[in-house]
């Protein structure tokens, strides 16, 4: 008996030992930056903010871009300062890309111009999704027509983005690989491309690869620029292009259903992946 209650207390002992690393390492992964911005529209329902920053040393350059703003203290802040100058502190976790405070700078520090992007830019549910006809990781076209029966799960990326992209990336894997088999039949994920000039098929599919895709039911897509940036402004996601070079774009994935019907828009990174499978066996009439 003796010896089993040390075993026990050592089991115990090694467990406690690999939590309090786990909860070490977990702290580790998180990076705050002190921003600076211009404020260029809020959705609080949403929880999320437009905000044109300045560039982020050794992380981001200048773009205008949506954050995820949990707090409803900081989004009332950011709701009362649109079109002034705010500094907010930008927190970084491997699952999760949002501001935690803020607060405006001088009240007359206000915007010249508006770029357009907006929380609210995206066709709202129940229209048609905007079709496509673009080309996979593999050098295949792909047509929207092409996926009709399944319930589709798209998102917009570039595979050299240094803040979101990746994190979204990394959620919709890990919802992937949580799908049940007669689930991951009926669904396909869609990532398209922002930058047309970098990445090229291969460098989808390096990218997809490299981040545990699973490419039997997700696609990687690319095209000519010209086709792009019509489909970026049907889906409301950005220009493409800011005037410094930089790409701006919404954070924002849609759920398409088997009909091509656009069903919810997801602003952001942070959304539960139970929520979002359930979601998906909602749409595509799987119990779960």
């Amino acid at each position: 008996m003796f010896r089993v209650v040390i075993h026990c207390a050592a089991l115990l002992g090694s467990a406690l030992l690999l939590l309090a690393c786990d909860v070490a390492q977990h702290s580790q992964k998180a990076q705050t930056f002190r921003v600076r911005g211009v404020v260029q529209g809020v959705a609080p329902a949403q929880k999320q903010a437009v905000i044109e920053h300045e560039a982020i040393p050794d992380f981001m350059p200048a773009m205008t871009m949506n954050f995820d703003v949990p707090n409803p203290a900081v989004l009332k802040t950011l709701s009362e300062s649109e079109g002034q100058v705010v500094e907010f502190t930008l927190q970084v976790r491997e699952r999760s890309f949002r501001i935690v405070d803020a607060r405006a700078l001088a009240a007359d520090a206000k915007l010249a111009g508006r770029s357009g992007l907006l929380p609210d830019s995206a066709p709202p549910a129940e229209e048609w999704a905007p079709a496509f006809a673009l080309t996979d990781q593999s050098g295949r076209t792909l047509r929207l027509a092409d996926l009709a029966g399944r319930t589709l799960l798209l998102d917009f990326i570039y595979t050299h983005c240094p803040g979101p992209c990746p994190i979204l990336t990394a959620a919709h894997v890990e919802l992937q690989k949580s799908l049940p088999r007669a689930l991951r039949e009926r669904v396909h994920f869609v990532s398209i491309s922002l930058d047309p000039e970098r990445d090229t098929p291969d460098v989808l599919r390096r990218y997809a690869l490299a981040r545990g895709v699973a490419l039997s039911n997700w696609s990687f897509l690319t095209g000519p620029r010209s086709a792009l940036e019509a489909l970026w402004l049907d889906y409301g996601v950005g220009s493409g292009r800011s005037e410094n070079g930089e790409i701006e774009h919404l954070v924002i994935s849609f759920l398409i259903d088997a009909e091509g019907r656009i069903l919810r828009r997801y602003l952001g990174v942070e959304h539960s992946i139970d929520a979002l499978r359930a979601d998906l066996e909602r749409a595509a009439g799987v119990d779960s």
